[in-house]
């Protein structure tokens, strides 16, 4: 029972009758103009739907009545771009100016029962409105005058139901609406992708080149060595919570882009950032490397910046090549370091699948594994 008298307690159940009533306050005003055509406002309708700012109008009229408080309540907000949209408009507004008509009828009509009802049981003789005027009057017609009020209570529920369902139909967004929308979504969670990935290089490098200094300074016992550990540790940190505060920015703030993203130009704090760390790093850069397109400048930061990783992670303080060319149509990264024992297999878990998945991303190609002798990361990414 008390699941059944909620919607008396939802503001949604009166909001949407008065979206119902909203029609029929224009339809008496020209009923004191000429009665006797009650339908001309419904004509008027058609070539006012046709208009596409009048879909704009009904789109932001029907999300504030019908769904209220709905963040994806299924209702466009945008004027008619086609044809096919404004056809969708005409045939919600005379639908609309229909459903008003039901509303005030049922509203005015168990109203008004009710009250007959009431006045038979006190006595009183019916005011003449068929076929009322036949009751006699009784005092057991009292038992009887809540029904209307109930029916009437289930046809307001009712329609602001039917009239909610058909805006959607009619008033949702149109196929290229749904379509744009699905766009922008699958470019969110693209975006979100490439920058929980781009976090994971980005700390996984620092924390890496942070154990490995820890672990040199504490074996040196050298305290020299182990100040310029110190400060490499917190220069790397610094870089790690600089890169950590942008990718929570832009997390926070959807429309705000990746801004300020290291690119192959900053690749001398990576190379001394392995240095720092003990490695002996024999770096050679060939071509324009501040050419290089923003994209694949910065995906090519972060694949070397996961190669050197790995090589601290899993070989240790040992020697590494770098070579980093720049072609006319092409942008190649090789990182090759002495193979540890155990002699490691194909791959060395989710970095050198994420170097792949962004070099595949860009159309390039990476291969990664033993090669004369020595662990060879190599990657190609064009510059087109």
């Amino acid at each position: 029972m008390v699941r059944l008298l909620r919607p008396l307690l939802r503001g949604t159940t009166y909001t949407r009758l008065l979206h119902l009533w909203v029609p029929m306050l224009v339809e008496s005003l020209w009923l004191f103009i000429d009665p006797a055509r009650p339908w001309v406002p419904a004509l008027v309708l058609v070539p006012l739907g046709l208009l596409p700012a009048v879909r704009l109008g009904e789109g932001v009229q029907a999300r504030l009545l019908l769904t209220p408080g709905t963040r994806e309540s299924g209702i466009s907000e945008a004027p008619a771009a086609t044809w096919r949209d404004r056809l969708r408009t005409v045939v919600w507004l005379e639908l609309r100016w229909v459903l008003g008509w039901v509303t005030c009828l049922v509203s005015v009509r168990l109203l008004v029962t009710c009250v007959e009802l009431a006045r038979c049981a006190w006595g009183h003789v019916p005011s003449g409105t068929p076929p009322l005027d036949r009751l006699p009057p009784s005092p057991g017609w009292a038992l009887l005058a809540p029904v209307p009020l109930l029916v009437l209570y289930g046809a307001v529920v009712g329609l602001g139901a039917l009239v909610t369902v058909c805006a959607r139909r009619l008033l949702g967004p149109s196929a290229a609406e749904r379509l744009a929308a699905l766009e922008e979504r699958t470019e969110q969670l693209l975006e979100r992708t490439r920058i929980a990935r781009e976090l994971h290089d980005s700390i996984g490098h620092a924390l890496t080149v942070a154990v490995v200094q820890a672990g040199a300074a504490r074996a040196a016992g050298d305290p020299e060595f182990t100040d310029r550990a110190l400060g490499a540790i917190e220069e790397t940190g610094r870089a790690a919570l600089a890169d950590l505060e942008r990718v929570l920015g832009v997390l926070r703030e959807t429309g705000r882009p990746a801004s300020a993203r290291p690119t192959l130009a900053d690749a001398d704090r990576l190379l001394e950032s392995a240095r720092a760390s003990g490695a002996t790093v024999d770096a050679e850069v060939t071509g324009p490397v501040a050419a290089v397109p923003g994209p694949v400048s910065r995906e090519g930061y972060r694949i070397l910046q996961e190669a050197l990783t790995n090589v601290l992670r899993h070989a240790g303080a040992m020697p590494v090549r770098v070579r980093v060319a720049v072609t006319d149509d092409r942008l190649l990264l090789r990182v090759r370091n002495a193979m540890p024992e155990p002699v490691p297999g194909t791959g060395r878990g989710s970095g050198l699948r994420g170097i792949r998945e962004r070099a595949a991303l860009l159309g390039g190609s990476a291969r990664t594994g033993p090669e004369d002798g020595e662990w060879t990361v190599r990657v190609e990414l064009p510059l087109g």
